[in-house]
């Protein structure tokens, strides 16, 4: 998309529920460029008052919240809306996971970090279709990285730790840390 072009533009109230409040700012404004009247939600508490109050009829909701597991919240969305078109959002993605969430009600499972136009994609599939694959999507070393980069900060950045939970020799480890992030 070049500078004179504006993002296509989408309506409806969205709610996103996600404890990292960087990421959770960053995907607001990224949607709520995209038209999307967003409200945010830290835990699943307080997204399901948001809920109750907003009636959204889309949902971005990350897993692993502080509160408990973001699976236990679609159920209780569809209550509140039985049409509201939810994706979940993990950094830990896995194929278990990944049924759990959509047995749940979830139209789809997105392993972060998803970008903008990934989320829209999955929120916007109609009647079973299946989301259009992005134009760009991650690398394999980039997911590598990403998924190194999350154990590493889990671990309270403690290399040792890491590389063990990753069955990884802590050099290589070292060497793949101090390297940027590949494309």
């Amino acid at each position: 998309m070049t500078q004179d072009q504006s993002p296509e533009q989408y309506d409806g109230k969205l709610l996103i529920v996600e404890d990292d409040r960087i990421f959770r700012t960053r995907l607001a404004r990224g949607l709520s460029q995209h038209g999307f009247e967003v409200s945010e939600a830290e835990g699943i508490a307080e997204g399901y008052e948001l809920a109750l109050s907003e009636k959204p009829q889309y949902a971005v909701l990350d897993m692993k919240l502080g509160d408990g597991n973001g699976l236990d919240l679609v159920p209780k969305l569809h209550d509140i809306n039985p049409n509201m078109q939810i994706v979940i959002l993990t950094g830990f993605g896995n194929i278990a996971s990944a049924v759990a969430a959509i047995k749940s009600g979830a139209l789809d499972f997105l392993a972060k970090p998803a970008d903008i136009d990934e989320v829209i994609a999955a929120l916007m599939v109609q009647g079973g279709e299946r989301p259009t694959p992005p134009e760009n999507p991650m690398s394999a070393d980039r997911v590598r990285w990403e998924h190194i980069q999350r154990v590493y900060e889990l671990c309270d950045r403690n290399v040792s730790e890491t590389a063990r939970r990753l069955n990884m020799h802590r050099r290589t480890l070292q060497r793949i840390l101090a390297k940027r992030s590949p494309v």
